[in-house]
This record gives structure tokens, sequence and C-alpha cells, in this order.
């Protein structure tokens, strides 16, 4: 019950009929989160797309100026001189067969994967385990690649894959509640910069049709879709 009456004071701060300007919006999901935990900052933008086509689909990476605030734990799929170069890089878990056998017994203690080209045959077992996670090692977010050690500190800095789902709608972290609200800011600058290039020339219309930031589990808070506009220009 106490956590009902927080959220119903978190809530009563927002305006639920206002868009508010980035900076005052981020202030305001900061001062909303009342968890005993550092919350994650989340954002979710409505596009005007219709993922069941193809040529519709936005999907893609990038990587946060301020990472994420967290350590990120990164799995690599790799064999001989590529293994002992993700190791060098910083992969937490490194190795192929031995991996894949773990994965299938029900381990997944780790938040992203990356395979070299060579792998992908034997990661390709554990597909319909990895896919649903959003764990798939793909070539066009950069995880699937022979430069591990890009890739692997990439996504120690704060690497973050986003991809539309069925309702049109991009959902991503971009921090802590602990980062200041500029951090933060710029953390969501360059996610909306990446869904902007990310723009399948299909796409007729407004692109970007709600912008919404809130933290793990304070209330939505929706951001001057003006404001977003002119960043992107």
């Amino acid at each position: 019950m106490a956590t009902t009456k927080k959220l119903k004071e978190a809530a009563a701060k927002v305006d639920r009929t206002k868009s508010y300007p980035l900076t005052d919006g981020l202030e305001l999901v900061k001062s909303a989160a009342f968890a005993k935990f550092d919350e994650t900052v989340d954002v979710v933008v409505k596009l005007g797309v219709d993922p069941r086509h193809a040529d519709q689909m936005v999907r893609g990476a990038v990587v946060l100026p301020n990472g994420l605030g967290k350590d990120v734990r990164v799995l690599v799929f790799a064999k001989g001189e590529k293994e002992r170069e993700a190791r060098e890089a910083g992969a937490d878990f490194v190795g192929a067969d031995d991996l894949v056998a773990k994965i299938q017994g029900g381990w997944f203690e780790f938040d992203t994967a990356i395979a070299t080209p060579d792998m992908m045959g034997v990661v390709g077992k554990i597909g319909k385990l990895l896919g649903p996670r959003g764990l798939m090692p793909n070539p066009k977010v950069g995880t699937v690649t022979f430069d591990l050690a890009r890739a692997v500190k990439e996504s120690k800095s704060g690497k973050v894959e986003f991809r539309v789902e069925k309702a049109g709608i991009v959902h991503a972290p971009v921090g802590k509640v602990s980062f200041t609200a500029e951090t933060l800011r710029q953390n969501i600058v360059a996610l909306v910069e990446a869904l902007q290039k990310a723009k399948p020339s299909a796409a007729k219309g407004t692109y970007m049709k709600k912008v919404c930031v809130s933290s793990t589990m304070g209330p939505g808070v929706t951001i001057d879709l003006a404001e977003i506009a002119a960043i992107l220009k």
C-alpha cells in the first residue's frame, strides 16, 4: 500500500495534459522517482511507421555519450585468436559450444551477446532462446563482427540497441535517476538522432509522434515534440 501511495504522490506532480521541455521533463522524472534503488530512466518513442511492413522496420544501436550507469555483462562467442582478443577487451564470458550448452540449460547471466561471423552457425542453435530476450547477435547493430575489441568496448561503455515493436513504439534505457538532467538530456539527444538516421524511406507523414520519459517506478512525462524537432534540425 505504501508503494501505491508513493506512486499517487509521484503521479500528482505530473500534468498529463502538458508536454514539457526536455530538461524540465527530466527534472520532473528525477523528482518523481521514489524507489529505494537507483531507478533506470527509460524513453518511449511512438513512431509513425507500420513495422508489419519490412520496409518500415526501424532498428539500430547507439553508444550513449554518458553510458547507462551500470556494469554491462558482455558475452562473446568466439574461438582461437578471437577468443583471446575478446578476453583482452574485457568480455565477461567467452566461449563457443560450452556457452551454447550453458544457455540451453537456462543460464542467462549476461546483458549483451556478440559473435564472430564464423560462430553464427553455432549460435543459431539457440536463436529461439536468445531472440525473444533481445540477445541474439545481429550484424545490423554491430554485434556480429570480427572487430571484437571495438564491439566489447562499445557494449561496456553504454551501447543501446533499439527495435520498433508492433505498435510502432521504440523503448530504450538512457541512464539512471542519479544522473544529472543534462547528462540524461545528452543521452536522449543521441538516441533521438540515431532514430532519425534509422528512419525508413517508406515512412510517410510525421515520424516521431510522441516522446515520453519515465523512471522504472515513476509516472510518464510527455516531452514537447517541437523541442525534439529543433534538436534534429
